[in-house]
């Protein structure tokens, strides 16, 4: 699509978010472990629902393949006697990740079609989604808030917990169903497709409508992207469903980098992708 070339200069060049991927660690050598990343690869291959969150793969994934899979998408070593040491993601396949996302951008606000927003990470990323709803709202698109204050139970390493579905600036969410101070709390960690599969099944029961687009996380895009919606999202090199997902074709774009870092991190991100799909406010 030609909509990006016609574009202003962006505020954030190619060049300044590649050097600010290397220095936040978002990308180049990150926080996440060689270790972590062999678990879940692990775990992936054996079919672990932690693993999948969400995802059910069309063909069997092997050790081998999911780590010759997680090289080619996110620059990872292909070396499977690396064994320890930090693991690294190619910024190069970051930043046309992000190319390709700020494409989908634009033509869900050519299209003035209905977004949802989730995130799995709301200490980490909800800025960043929550700048990316409102320049989409700001384009005419209708941020979809479905399901909201509704019970969600999702297992964790305690056991079920129940959480309630929130939204805030138009970002889905879970928080403790026991929080004292819910408005005030950021929200719960999780890989939970369970969230989405919620406020995509309340979306439905009202009669619609229905996201065109669904962007997000974890179980957010692997859990949207295994009912038939398009989902698009960040996804670090620990997390294979995603990248599996896109892979398959089940989830349209994953995009490599990591997900822990500062939450203003991400910011730079954010106006980057926003600029070359022509939403800047």
């Amino acid at each position: 699509m030609s909509r990006t070339i016609a574009c202003v200069p962006t505020t954030v060049t190619a060049a300044e978010l590649r050097a600010h991927l290397l220095t936040a660690r978002l990308a180049g050598v990150v926080g996440t472990t060689r270790e972590e990343s062999l678990r879940s690869y692990r775990l992936f291959a054996a079919r672990d629902p932690r693993l999948l969150i969400g995802l059910d793969p069309e063909r069997v994934w092997g050790e081998r393949e999911l780590l010759a899979l997680m090289a080619d998408r996110c620059g990872v070593s292909a070396d499977p006697a690396h064994t320890f040491g930090h693991d690294v993601i190619d910024p190069e396949r970051t930043l046309a990740a992000l190319d390709a996302f700020a494409e989908r951008l634009a033509v869900a606000a050519e299209r003035g079609g209905p977004v949802l927003f989730g995130t799995g990470h709301p200490h980490r990323l909800l800025g960043f989604y929550a700048a990316l709803a409102d320049a989409l709202s700001a384009a005419g698109c209708a941020v979809l808030t479905p399901a909201q204050g509704r019970c969600v139970d999702i297992t964790t390493r305690f056991g079920l917990r129940t959480h309630n579905l929130d939204y805030v600036r138009g970002v889905g969410l879970v928080r403790g169903a026991t929080a004292q101070r819910p408005g005030c709390e950021p929200g719960a960690h999780t890989h939970s497709p369970l969230p989405v599969r919620t406020a995509l099944a309340a979306a439905a029961d009202a009669g619609g409508p229905l996201p065109e687009l669904v962007i997000g996380d974890h179980g957010w895009v692997c859990g949207a992207g295994q009912l038939g919606f398009e989902a698009a999202g960040p996804a670090d090199v620990n997390d294979p469903a995603p990248f599996v997902g896109e892979a398959e074709g089940t989830v349209s774009l994953a995009v490599p980098l990591d997900d822990g870092v500062r939450s203003d991190y991400y910011l730079p991100l954010a106006r980057y992708v926003l600029n070359r799909a022509c939403l800047s406010q």
